[in-house]
């Protein structure tokens, strides 16, 4: 709903003539690079499904490769609607249509989280560095840094006295937590202790390649934006990942912040904006597409359960 109001406030602000710019660049956008772009976004999704299965081996379970791929493809339909939702669906799936415990499940999910969470990082920094002066007078415009600096520090008291809680408490109902989090534990470090950890580390680099790769391709959809520098694609790439990483996928938010950073390097509004819905969209298509699919199809390949 925030979503819906978010692009209401948006288009507000635009004139009847800069929408209907906006829209001819989307209808007469070369959507074959769109096509190429879910190609690539499809490998990464495959590979994705093939770097759980070492983690879940070597804590001792193995999972087909389409039930896999099937749990991660519902897991990213249930995080546009609740954010974080899909981490849990993916271990309710294998639970139950390969027999993996819940908590186990989700221990190797949170490891490869935390692998992810490593690679957005690395991202980031580097392109904070490499653009810091373009990027500066944005973030001190965007971004209340004394408000985030109490939020902050208000979040840390909050997360250390939890911490402590925990770790002292004698309640049963944390000690039954407690059992569980060793469980989610074993999982998390697996992928630290498995044979296989190089294969696994490669397949996490790749499927950070795929979404460069899959956002940079799309550039070439639009005249205006094809002959962007590939300072001005990571920046806008790592902007856009982080709006999607703390906002329901994006929605109401990804195309006018793509279009904000795309005004730094001399892109006009109205492409910038009309090429941020054009990688939103398709990829929420084609997340729906493959959610669908995999909803649909996992009780008909798993007859048995």
């Amino acid at each position: 709903m925030l979503g819906v109001f978010l692009i209401i406030y948006y288009y507000n602000k635009f004139t009847e003539k800069q929408l209907q710019e906006i829209y001819g660049h989307i209808k007469s956008a070369d959507y074959t690079y769109i096509a190429i772009s879910l190609f690539i976004a499809m490998t990464g999704y495959l590979s994705r499904a093939w770097r759980w299965r070492y983690t879940l081996r070597h804590i001792g379970y193995e999972a087909p490769f389409i039930t896999s791929l099937f749990a991660i493809g519902t897991s990213y339909l249930l995080n546009l609607t609740i954010p974080r939702s899909g981490e849990v669906s993916r271990a309710i799936v294998l639970k139950k249509y390969s027999g993996v415990p819940f908590d186990k499940g989700f221990g190797t999910i949170i490891s490869e989280r935390i692998i992810d969470l490593i690679l957005m990082v690395i991202c980031v920094s580097g392109a904070m560095i490499l653009q810091f002066e373009t990027l500066k007078d944005y973030i001190s415009e965007e971004i209340p840094l004394k408000l985030l600096l109490f939020y902050g520090i208000i979040a840390g008291i909050l997360f250390i006295s939890a911490v402590l809680f925990f770790i002292y408490s004698k309640l049963p109902i944390v000690q039954k937590i407690k059992i569980k989090v060793s469980g989610l534990i074993e999982g998390t470090l697996s992928v630290f202790k498995m044979p296989n950890k190089w294969p696994f580390i490669l397949h996490s680099i790749y499927i950070w390649v795929s979404y460069v790769a899959m956002f940079y391709i799309t550039i070439y959809a639009l005249p205006e934006t094809a002959q962007m520098s590939f300072e001005a694609v990571s920046t806008a790439f790592v902007i856009g990942s982080l709006v999607i990483a703390f906002s329901n996928g994006g929605f109401g938010t990804y195309p006018f912040a793509i279009s904000a950073i795309l005004q730094l390097y001399n892109i006009p509004e109205a492409s910038g904006t009309a090429f941020g819905w054009i990688v939103w969209a398709s990829q929420i298509a084609f997340i729906f597409l493959l959610g669908g699919l995999s909803f649909l199809l996992l009780p008909l390949t798993h007859k048995k359960k």
